[in-house]
C-alpha cells in the first residue's frame, strides 16, 4: 500500500507540474521535437522505462542515455512520459491499440511535466469498459515551411474548432463539420495534382476519458489538397461528437522528419499507387495478405525494419468498424505488421486500412 501510495503522489506531483510547465516557442523545420514507444505492459508502475527495441525520439541527440517511460494510471489509463521534448499543448498525438479482443484507446491530453513531454491515453474494451491494452503511441510537433517533394500536415479539432494546425506548404488548413460525429479536414497543397497519395492517420481525444474512437470514412484528392472525412464513434457504435487529432504524410515518416529517418513507408488497402510508397523501393513496394481468420491481414514493408521502428494504423470506410495491430510488428528487414479489423461489438470483421510504419534512422 505504501508503494501504490508514493506512485500516486508522484503521478500527481507530474500532472500539477505539467498544468504549470510553461511552452516553449518552435524554432525549427519540420518536426521540432517527436517520440513514438510501444507499450506493451500496461500495468507497470511509475515510472517504468518502456520497450526500448521500440520506442526512440528526438532528445536522443543530445540526450542520447535517457528513454520514454511510462505508468499506469487507472484501468485503462497510462501515461507515456518522452523525457526532455517538452512543448506544452502543441503538436498531436496518435495511438493505436495491439491486441485480439477489439480493445481500443484514445488520447485524453498531452502537455508539458518539467522538461518532458506527458501522453494520456485511455483504453476501452468492447462496450466500452475502461480496461487495459497494449499501444503504440507518437507525438510530434511542428514547423516551418518545406521545399517542394515532400509533406507534413497536422489539425486538432476540439469542441467543433481548429484549434491547432500545422501545413508544410505554409498554407491554412481547413475544417468543416458534416453530421454528428463527422468532419472534412482540408489539407492544401500537400499532395500531388490529380492523383490521391500519401497517408493519413487520426486519433480520438476525449478529454473525459468516455469511450470513443475515430477513423477516416473516406479520403480524395482536388488538385494539390487533400481531403480527409473524419467519422467517430460512441461504445455502442454510434456516431458521436468528440475531438481528434489527424496527420498527414508524404515521401516523410509519420513523425514528420525526413534523413532521418530514410527508411519509412505507408499503404492504404484498396487504395493504391502514391498512397502505397516505399523510401528504398518506391511505389508499390509494400503488400497486404489476408491471414485467417477474415478480418486480419500482414502488411510487409520491405527493407524498412532497421533499428527502432514504430507502426500505426486507422481504419478507413463506411462504418463503425474499426482496425488496429494484433502484436508487435516483426524487427526482421523486411517488417511485418500483424493488423486485425473489428465490428462494433469486438468480432473480427473484414475492413480497409491505412497503416505507417518507420524506423528511427
Amino acid at each position: 500500500m505504501r508503494l501504490r501510495s508514493l506512485a500516486t503522489a508522484a503521478l500527481a506531483a507530474a500532472l500539477a507540474a505539467g498544468a504549470l510547465a510553461p511552452a516553449a516557442p518552435a524554432t525549427a523545420a519540420t518536426a521540432d521535437q517527436w517520440g513514438f514507444a510501444y507499450v506493451n505492459d500496461p500495468t507497470v508502475p511509475a515510472w517504468t522505462v518502456l520497450d526500448t527495441t521500440r520506442q526512440w525520439g528526438s532528445w536522443k541527440t543530445a540526450f542520447p542515455a535517457a528513454w520514454a517511460q511510462g505508468a499506469k494510471l487507472a484501468p485503462g489509463r497510462f501515461l507515456v512520459r518522452f523525457p526532455q521534448v517538452a512543448a506544452g499543448a502543441r503538436g498531436v498525438p496518435h495511438v493505436t491499440p495491439v491486441n485480439r479482443t477489439g480493445h481500443y484507446c484514445e488520447v485524453v491530453r498531452w502537455y508539458s511535466s518539467g522538461v518532458d513531454q506527458i501522453v494520456d491515453v485511455q483504453c476501452h474494451a468492447p462496450g466500452g469498459n475502461r480496461e487495459d491494452t497494449p499501444f503504440t503511441v507518437l507525438w510530434t510537433t511542428s514547423s516551418g515551411v518545406l521545399p517542394a517533394g515532400t509533406a507534413h500536415a497536422y489539425v486538432q479539432q476540439a469542441g467543433g474548432a481548429l484549434v491547432q494546425s500545422y501545413n508544410s506548404t505554409g498554407a491554412a488548413n481547413g475544417i468543416a463539420p458534416g453530421g454528428v460525429g463527422q468532419w472534412s479536414v482540408k489539407l492544401p497543397g500537400v499532395g500531388l495534382a490529380g492523383v490521391l497519395a500519401g497517408d493519413v492517420q487520426v486519433t480520438a481525444v476525449q478529454p473525459n476519458a468516455a469511450a470513443r474512437r475515430c477513423k477516416i470514412s473516406s479520403w480524395s484528392a482536388a488538385g494539390t489538397d487533400v481531403v480527409a472525412h473524419v467519422s467517430c464513434f460512441d461504445q455502442a457504435g454510434a456516431p458521436a461528437t468528440t475531438d481528434f487529432a489527424l496527420s498527414y504524410h508524404r515521401r516523410r515518416a509519420v513523425i514528420g522528419s525526413l534523413a532521418p529517418p530514410s527508411r519509412f513507408g505507408y499503404l492504404g488497402t484498396a487504395v493504391g499507387g502514391p498512397t502505397n510508397d516505399n523510401s528504398v523501393l518506391g511505389v508499390g513496394a509494400n503488400t497486404v495478405a489476408a491471414l485467417a481468420p477474415a478480418g486480419r491481414y500482414l502488411a510487409t514493408f520491405p527493407q524498412l525494419g532497421v533499428r527502432e521502428t514504430h507502426a500505426q494504423v486507422v481504419a478507413q470506410g463506411a462504418g463503425a468498424n474499426y482496425c488496429h495491430l494484433t502484436q508487435p510488428w516483426s524487427t526482421a528487414l523486411d517488417a511485418g505488421v500483424d493488423v486485425v479489423c473489428f465490428d462494433n461489438a469486438g468480432v473480427i470483421t473484414p475492413h480497409r486500412f491505412l497503416a505507417t510504419f518507420t524506423s528511427r534512422v
